[in-house]
């Protein structure tokens, strides 16, 4: 006799089995993804580029492959693209759109692959703060716990790329022979890794803009500082810009975030026996040395602006440099660094060193070469400093180092007709007769007015500012750095001459 009613408890026990049967198999393959941070996801490139310079506003689609080597599917946590809220860049993955630049949870096979496709919009007509010359993002991957990384390059303006838009963390050689080069197109130029200019004199006219693209590039083991306008033995460079219209250096990242960065790109460098170089009405923005002079180089500057420099705004070692007309201010370290000797002259400059604890001026005769061993090498310094403003938060602005103190021909220093800020150089260890030696000058003192508005980086001088009518004329030097000419009885102090 059957037993309905056990019949159906048997019923609803097979049901409850199956459904436990589905959800343990179900939990099982949800096992079966690797967690091992050990795997880790392989690309088939490491930077992704798009080659196009866009003339007008146009897209471009590149693709990429994204590998799990491992022997069990692999989840990917999230992808995105990192700057999310400025990215011109679209990201799809396997099929899937990522509508916010985003995606997660994305699944691939054991040792299976995906595709990743990129599409970038450019628009070159938009300021460059939206639009700049080279784009740069990242996507991100998150997988078991590892973060990964696919660099994304971009070219958003239309301009002379050089040497071109592949170069980054390479060197480059411009030549032509010992003969002349000039940078005449009205379209910007961009520099990408490491100009090196040689048996050629390369002249930048008045009203050329020269970005440089700066970053940290590597060559094997060894790491170095990626854009760079270096000027060796042969070559020579000429910047010839106007009162009113300066020649403009600074690096291609112009997003509103990044325009005023420390340090964007390497500098201008003078090698060792480039002679004869001359930086003339220029704005030099962002550079980790604004102008650098090697052994025995030779460059003149005048009329020019450094800043936001992470570094010094001139550096010399060894080096000729003459500095007439020039405003340094938001450095790094010092505005003017003349370091292990050489011959300078410094006239009619404003160092404003308002954002560290380093001397506004330094100057020294001394290299050295190994401290554990006491090894030290010296040689003559002669700088001669008129009619300049040395200022800044420190108690000395002014920093001197005699390696050689027993031989006065090693340190040879004239200062005249300069507003200096002083305090422990003057103590009887250092130079207590410094300002005894320095005619005209004028010791700072801490309720000086001084600048119109040092606040808002305006280091004109104020109406009653106690650095007017202080100078000396020089006859070499008639104008200030505006081009208005100074006072022949009462010049003012600093670049700047009060209208």
């Amino acid at each position: 006799m059957i037993n309905p009613l056990k019949g159906k408890i048997s019923i609803h026990l097979v049901i409850i089995c199956f459904f436990s049967m589905l959800f343990w198999c179900l939990g099982c393959y949800k096992e079966q993804f690797t967690s091992n941070s050990a795997d880790k996801l392989r690309f088939s490139v490491d930077t992704l580029r798009f080659d196009t310079v866009f003339t007008t506003v146009g897209s471009a689609t590149r693709s990429f492959k994204i590998y799990n080597d491992a022997s069990l599917p692999l989840k990917i946590s999230s992808i995105k693209i990192k700057k999310v809220s400025a990215s011109v860049f679209r990201l799809n993955v396997d099929g899937f759109a990522a509508a916010s630049l985003e995606l997660h949870d994305i699944e691939i096979g054991a040792r299976d692959s995906i595709y990743v496709f990129l599409e970038v919009t450019v628009n070159p007509n938009q300021p460059l703060s939206i639009s700049p010359f080279v784009i740069d993002d990242e996507i991100e991957f998150v997988t078991n716990g590892n973060n990964q990384m696919v660099h994304l390059e971009a070219w958003g303006q239309n301009a002379n790329y050089i040497p071109n838009r592949n170069a980054k963390g390479g060197l480059a050689l411009l030549t032509c022979n010992l003969q002349d080069e000039t940078w005449s197109d009205p379209k910007p130029y961009v520099i990408y890794g490491v100009l090196l200019i040689d048996s050629c004199t390369l002249h930048i006219p008045a009203g050329a803009r020269v970005y440089v693209h700066g970053g940290i590039a590597r060559a094997g083991q060894a790491r170095y500082n990626d854009g760079i306008i270096y000027v060796l033995q042969h070559g020579r460079l000429l910047v010839e810009g106007t009162a009113d219209n300066k020649v403009y250096f600074a690096h291609d990242r112009l997003e509103s975030e990044l325009k005023d960065d420390y340090g964007g790109w390497a500098g201008i460098r003078f090698g060792p026996g480039s002679v004869s170089n001359r930086i003339s009405y220029a704005e030099i923005k962002s550079p980790i040395v604004g102008v650098y002079a090697d052994s025995a180089s030779d460059v003149t500057i005048r009329n020019t602006i450094i800043y936001n420099s992470a570094g010094a705004g001139i550096l010399g070692v060894h080096a000729r440099i003459i500095a007439e007309n020039c405003l340094f201010y938001s450095n790094g370290t010092h505005s003017i660094q003349f370091a292990y000797g050489g011959n300078y002259r410094v006239d009619y400059c404003t160092m404003a060193n308002y954002d560290n604890e380093a001397e506004a001026l330094s100057l020294d005769n001394v290299l050295v070469r190994d401290p554990d061993n006491n090894l030290v090498s010296y040689n003559p310094l002669n700088a001669t400093i008129t009619n300049s403003i040395i200022t800044g938060n420190g108690k000395d602005e002014l920093g001197l180092i005699d390696g050689q103190s027993s031989n006065p021909d090693f340190f040879k220093i004239s200062f005249s007709n300069s507003y200096i800020k002083a305090e422990e150089l003057l103590t009887p260890k250092s130079y207590p007769d410094f300002f005894k030696q320095c005619p005209g000058c004028i010791r700072a003192k801490i309720n000086d007015t001084l600048f119109l508005s040092p606040s808002k980086y305006d280091y004109r001088l104020d109406s009653n500012s106690i650095a007017n009518n202080k100078a000396k004329y020089i006859d070499r030097i008639p104008i200030d750095i505006l081009g208005i000419f100074r006072d022949k009885d009462l010049p003012d102090m600093g670049c700047y001459e009060l209208k």
